[in-house]
Protein backbone atom coordinates (compact mmCIF):
# COMPACT_ATOMS: atom_id res chain seq x y z
CA UNK A 1 0.00 0.00 0.00
CA UNK A 2 2.89 2.13 0.69
CA UNK A 3 6.21 1.68 -0.43
CA UNK A 4 9.50 4.10 0.12
CA UNK A 5 12.92 3.24 -1.16
CA UNK A 6 15.65 4.86 -0.34
CA UNK A 7 14.26 8.13 0.47
CA UNK A 8 17.07 11.03 1.58
CA UNK A 9 15.95 14.62 2.37
CA UNK A 10 18.41 17.32 2.57
CA UNK A 11 17.52 20.86 3.44
CA UNK A 12 19.53 23.65 1.96
CA UNK A 13 19.81 25.65 4.71
CA UNK A 14 22.42 24.30 6.99
CA UNK A 15 23.13 21.30 5.04
CA UNK A 16 20.62 19.50 7.53
CA UNK A 17 20.43 15.72 6.26
CA UNK A 18 16.92 14.84 7.47
CA UNK A 19 16.11 11.35 6.54
CA UNK A 20 18.50 9.17 5.53
CA UNK A 21 18.02 6.17 2.50
CA UNK A 22 14.59 5.43 4.79
CA UNK A 23 13.40 2.01 3.23
CA UNK A 24 9.45 1.41 4.41
CA UNK A 25 6.56 -0.94 3.33
CA UNK A 26 3.79 -0.59 4.75
CA UNK A 27 0.97 -3.10 3.85
CA UNK A 28 -2.91 -2.67 3.04
CA UNK A 29 -5.02 -2.01 6.71
CA UNK A 30 -1.70 -1.79 8.96
CA UNK A 31 -1.68 -0.04 11.24
CA UNK A 32 1.64 1.44 12.58
CA UNK A 33 3.17 3.88 14.70
CA UNK A 34 5.75 5.80 14.01
CA UNK A 35 7.83 6.98 16.47
CA UNK A 36 11.10 9.51 17.63
CA UNK A 37 12.12 12.49 18.72
CA UNK A 38 11.47 15.87 18.14
CA UNK A 39 13.75 16.42 14.43
CA UNK A 40 14.02 12.69 14.18
CA UNK A 41 12.65 12.78 11.02
CA UNK A 42 9.09 11.88 11.31
CA UNK A 43 7.20 15.39 10.24
CA UNK A 44 9.90 15.62 6.98
CA UNK A 45 8.58 11.93 6.31
CA UNK A 46 5.06 12.58 6.37
CA UNK A 47 5.31 16.14 4.37
CA UNK A 48 7.06 14.30 1.52
CA UNK A 49 4.37 11.42 1.70
CA UNK A 50 1.66 14.73 1.54
CA UNK A 51 3.76 16.34 -1.28
CA UNK A 52 4.41 19.35 0.96
CA UNK A 53 8.38 18.74 1.09
CA UNK A 54 10.40 17.58 -2.13
CA UNK A 55 12.31 14.57 -1.21
CA UNK A 56 16.36 14.63 -2.63
CA UNK A 57 16.22 11.20 -4.05
CA UNK A 58 14.60 7.85 -3.48
CA UNK A 59 11.24 6.44 -4.52
CA UNK A 60 7.85 6.66 -2.78
CA UNK A 61 5.29 4.68 -4.01
CA UNK A 62 1.19 5.05 -2.85
CA UNK A 63 -1.03 2.31 -3.41
CA UNK A 64 0.64 1.48 -6.49
CA UNK A 65 1.37 4.93 -8.37
CA UNK A 66 4.70 7.00 -8.01
CA UNK A 67 4.66 9.68 -6.18
CA UNK A 68 6.40 12.10 -8.68
CA UNK A 69 4.41 10.89 -11.40
CA UNK A 70 0.84 10.90 -9.78
CA UNK A 71 0.58 13.28 -7.54
CA UNK A 72 -3.49 13.84 -8.36
CA UNK A 73 -4.03 9.63 -7.62
CA UNK A 74 -1.80 9.67 -4.47
CA UNK A 75 -3.57 12.15 -3.25
CA UNK A 76 -6.62 10.72 -3.50
CA UNK A 77 -5.40 7.34 -1.56
CA UNK A 78 -3.91 9.28 1.21
CA UNK A 79 -5.60 11.80 4.00
CA UNK A 80 -3.26 13.34 6.45
CA UNK A 81 -3.94 14.72 9.96
CA UNK A 82 -1.38 17.38 10.42
CA UNK A 83 0.43 18.34 13.69
CA UNK A 84 -0.43 21.97 13.76
CA UNK A 85 -3.66 22.93 13.95
CA UNK A 86 -4.92 26.02 11.03
CA UNK A 87 -8.44 26.27 9.91
CA UNK A 88 -10.26 28.64 7.40
CA UNK A 89 -12.24 30.37 10.19
CA UNK A 90 -14.70 31.99 7.85
CA UNK A 91 -16.44 29.38 7.16
CA UNK A 92 -18.64 26.55 8.86
CA UNK A 93 -17.56 23.26 9.48
CA UNK A 94 -19.88 21.89 7.52
CA UNK A 95 -18.91 24.33 4.87
CA UNK A 96 -15.35 23.54 5.15
CA UNK A 97 -15.51 20.05 4.26
CA UNK A 98 -18.10 20.72 1.41
CA UNK A 99 -14.95 22.33 0.29
CA UNK A 100 -12.26 19.97 1.11
CA UNK A 101 -14.86 17.50 -0.54
CA UNK A 102 -14.34 19.67 -3.63
CA UNK A 103 -10.94 19.30 -4.14
CA UNK A 104 -11.11 15.71 -4.80
CA UNK A 105 -14.11 16.10 -7.53
CA UNK A 106 -16.69 14.82 -4.95
CA UNK A 107 -19.98 16.16 -5.06
CA UNK A 108 -23.26 15.54 -3.05
CA UNK A 109 -21.71 13.74 -0.36
CA UNK A 110 -24.21 15.45 2.54
CA UNK A 111 -24.69 11.58 4.32
CA UNK A 112 -21.04 10.58 4.67
CA UNK A 113 -20.18 14.57 6.28
CA UNK A 114 -23.58 13.85 8.75
CA UNK A 115 -21.93 10.31 9.06
CA UNK A 116 -18.43 11.83 9.91
CA UNK A 117 -19.35 14.71 12.02
CA UNK A 118 -21.67 11.75 13.99
CA UNK A 119 -19.16 9.78 14.39
CA UNK A 120 -16.38 12.42 15.34
CA UNK A 121 -19.02 14.17 17.47
CA UNK A 122 -19.02 16.94 15.83
CA UNK A 123 -22.98 16.99 14.68
CA UNK A 124 -24.66 19.63 16.67
CA UNK A 125 -21.67 22.08 15.78
CA UNK A 126 -21.52 21.64 11.94
CA UNK A 127 -23.00 25.38 11.52
CA UNK A 128 -20.78 27.02 13.73
CA UNK A 129 -16.81 28.10 12.70
CA UNK A 130 -13.59 26.38 13.67
CA UNK A 131 -12.80 30.04 15.73
CA UNK A 132 -15.64 28.59 17.90
CA UNK A 133 -14.51 25.09 18.86
CA UNK A 134 -12.46 24.31 21.37
CA UNK A 135 -8.71 22.25 20.22
CA UNK A 136 -9.80 19.00 20.95
CA UNK A 137 -12.70 20.08 18.52
CA UNK A 138 -10.21 21.54 16.32
CA UNK A 139 -8.50 18.36 16.14
CA UNK A 140 -11.51 16.00 15.53
CA UNK A 141 -12.17 18.62 12.68
CA UNK A 142 -8.73 18.30 11.24
CA UNK A 143 -9.40 14.10 11.13
CA UNK A 144 -13.10 14.86 9.66
CA UNK A 145 -11.44 16.42 6.98
CA UNK A 146 -8.39 13.88 5.78
CA UNK A 147 -11.48 11.40 6.44
CA UNK A 148 -13.64 13.27 3.57
CA UNK A 149 -12.43 11.94 0.69
CA UNK A 150 -12.29 8.54 2.00
CA UNK A 151 -8.44 7.57 1.85
CA UNK A 152 -7.24 4.18 2.06
CA UNK A 153 -4.42 5.29 3.74
CA UNK A 154 -4.73 7.74 7.26
CA UNK A 155 -1.90 9.18 8.15
CA UNK A 156 -2.55 11.11 11.87
CA UNK A 157 0.51 13.60 13.05
CA UNK A 158 0.03 13.42 16.99
CA UNK A 159 -3.63 13.57 16.42
CA UNK A 160 -4.13 13.71 20.73
CA UNK A 161 -1.48 16.70 21.46
CA UNK A 162 -3.56 18.98 23.72
CA UNK A 163 -6.45 16.22 24.11
CA UNK A 164 -8.18 15.40 27.25
CA UNK A 165 -8.42 11.77 28.34
CA UNK A 166 -12.37 11.38 27.91
CA UNK A 167 -11.34 12.64 24.11
CA UNK A 168 -8.75 10.84 23.60
CA UNK A 169 -10.16 7.47 24.57
CA UNK A 170 -13.32 8.23 22.16
CA UNK A 171 -10.12 8.96 19.32
CA UNK A 172 -9.17 5.74 20.30
CA UNK A 173 -12.34 3.88 19.22
CA UNK A 174 -12.99 5.67 16.17
CA UNK A 175 -9.47 4.53 14.89
CA UNK A 176 -10.04 1.22 15.77
CA UNK A 177 -12.80 1.28 13.95
CA UNK A 178 -11.09 2.79 10.84
CA UNK A 179 -8.66 0.14 11.11
CA UNK A 180 -11.88 -2.75 11.37
CA UNK A 181 -13.14 -1.05 8.47
CA UNK A 182 -9.52 -1.88 6.40
CA UNK A 183 -8.00 1.58 6.69
CA UNK A 184 -4.13 1.34 6.68
CA UNK A 185 -3.36 3.74 9.40
CA UNK A 186 0.36 5.46 10.26
CA UNK A 187 0.43 7.31 13.78
CA UNK A 188 2.86 9.43 15.20
CA UNK A 189 2.83 10.37 18.69
CA UNK A 190 4.85 11.46 21.73
CA UNK A 191 2.08 9.26 23.89
CA UNK A 192 4.19 5.94 23.82
CA UNK A 193 0.99 4.20 25.73
CA UNK A 194 -0.81 5.40 22.95
CA UNK A 195 0.98 3.66 20.14
CA UNK A 196 1.34 0.49 22.30
CA UNK A 197 -2.59 0.52 22.92
CA UNK A 198 -3.15 0.95 19.32
CA UNK A 199 -0.91 -0.31 16.68
CA UNK A 200 0.66 -3.30 15.94
CA UNK A 201 3.68 -2.58 14.38
CA UNK A 202 6.31 -0.10 15.85
CA UNK A 203 8.64 1.90 13.66
CA UNK A 204 11.16 3.83 15.21
CA UNK A 205 13.32 6.46 13.49
CA UNK A 206 16.26 8.45 15.12
CA UNK A 207 18.75 10.89 13.26
CA UNK A 208 16.75 10.27 10.31
CA UNK A 209 17.18 6.77 10.00
CA UNK A 210 14.88 3.99 11.17
CA UNK A 211 16.45 2.03 13.93
CA UNK A 212 14.14 -0.73 14.76
CA UNK A 213 10.76 -2.08 12.66
CA UNK A 214 9.19 -4.76 14.33
CA UNK A 215 6.00 -6.72 14.95
CA UNK A 216 4.73 -4.72 18.50
CA UNK A 217 4.64 -8.42 20.19
CA UNK A 218 8.15 -9.35 18.65
CA UNK A 219 9.49 -5.98 20.03
CA UNK A 220 8.65 -5.87 23.48
CA UNK A 221 9.87 -9.59 24.09
CA UNK A 222 12.94 -8.77 22.12
CA UNK A 223 13.94 -6.19 24.72
CA UNK A 224 11.83 -7.69 27.90
CA UNK A 225 13.71 -10.62 29.21
CA UNK A 226 13.18 -10.45 32.65
CA UNK A 227 9.87 -9.34 34.47
CA UNK A 228 9.64 -7.77 37.61
CA UNK A 229 6.84 -9.66 40.31
CA UNK A 230 5.45 -8.21 43.80
CA UNK A 231 4.09 -10.56 46.04
CA UNK A 232 1.76 -9.25 48.60
CA UNK A 233 1.19 -11.09 52.04
CA UNK A 234 -1.25 -10.55 55.26
CA UNK A 235 1.66 -10.85 57.23
CA UNK A 236 5.26 -9.90 58.04
CA UNK A 237 7.97 -11.68 56.33
CA UNK A 238 11.42 -11.11 56.77
CA UNK A 239 15.02 -11.97 54.66
CA UNK A 240 15.03 -15.49 56.13
CA UNK A 241 11.72 -16.33 54.69
CA UNK A 242 13.21 -15.36 51.45
CA UNK A 243 16.86 -16.80 51.07
CA UNK A 244 15.59 -19.84 48.23
CA UNK A 245 14.86 -16.64 46.19
CA UNK A 246 18.67 -14.91 47.38
CA UNK A 247 19.51 -15.16 42.74
CA UNK A 248 16.32 -13.31 42.04
CA UNK A 249 17.91 -10.14 44.26
CA UNK A 250 14.42 -9.57 46.48
CA UNK A 251 13.40 -6.84 48.18
CA UNK A 252 11.04 -6.33 50.86
CA UNK A 253 8.71 -3.09 51.70
CA UNK A 254 6.72 -2.32 54.14
CA UNK A 255 7.67 -5.65 55.81
CA UNK A 256 4.48 -7.26 53.15
CA UNK A 257 5.75 -6.61 50.04
CA UNK A 258 8.23 -9.15 48.09
CA UNK A 259 9.51 -7.58 44.50
CA UNK A 260 12.30 -9.95 42.59
CA UNK A 261 13.38 -9.72 39.43
CA UNK A 262 12.75 -12.75 37.52
CA UNK A 263 13.57 -14.30 33.65
CA UNK A 264 10.58 -14.86 31.62
CA UNK A 265 12.03 -18.75 31.20
CA UNK A 266 11.82 -18.82 35.08
CA UNK A 267 8.87 -17.55 35.72
CA UNK A 268 6.64 -21.25 36.86
CA UNK A 269 9.87 -22.35 38.64
CA UNK A 270 9.59 -19.60 40.88
CA UNK A 271 6.13 -19.69 41.59
CA UNK A 272 6.59 -23.65 42.59
CA UNK A 273 9.38 -22.47 45.04
CA UNK A 274 7.36 -20.53 46.63
CA UNK A 275 4.49 -22.37 46.81
CA UNK A 276 6.61 -25.67 47.99
CA UNK A 277 8.38 -22.96 50.66
CA UNK A 278 4.58 -22.44 51.98
CA UNK A 279 4.80 -18.85 51.33
CA UNK A 280 0.64 -17.93 51.90
CA UNK A 281 0.33 -14.35 49.75
CA UNK A 282 -2.68 -12.26 49.05
CA UNK A 283 -1.85 -10.74 46.17
CA UNK A 284 0.51 -10.85 43.22
CA UNK A 285 1.48 -8.84 40.44
CA UNK A 286 3.20 -9.56 36.92
CA UNK A 287 4.87 -6.10 35.57
CA UNK A 288 4.23 -6.34 31.85
CA UNK A 289 7.17 -5.05 29.63
CA UNK A 290 6.34 -1.45 28.83
CA UNK A 291 6.50 0.24 25.17
CA UNK A 292 7.79 3.59 26.34
CA UNK A 293 10.42 1.31 28.74
CA UNK A 294 11.68 -0.11 25.26
CA UNK A 295 11.76 2.74 23.04
CA UNK A 296 13.87 5.05 25.83
CA UNK A 297 16.41 2.36 25.52
CA UNK A 298 16.78 2.35 21.54
CA UNK A 299 16.95 5.82 21.33
CA UNK A 300 18.96 6.40 24.01
CA UNK A 301 22.59 7.31 22.73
Amino acid sequence: MLKIDNVSKTYKKGNKEALKNINLDIGKGEFTALLGQNGAGKTTLINILAGNVQKTKGIVTIGGYDLDNNSLETKRIIGIVPQEVGHDYVFTIEEMLKKQSGYFGIKNNKNYIDDLLEELSLKDKRKVTARELSGGMKRRLLIAKALVHKPKILILDEPTAGVDIELRRSMYGFLNKLHGEGTTIILTTHYIEEAEKLCKRIIVIDDGKIIEDQPKEKLMGLFSENTRIKFEFDYDINSSDIEFLEEYSPIIKENRELQIKVNKSDLSKVLRLVSERGLKFVDINVDKPKLEDIYLKLIRH
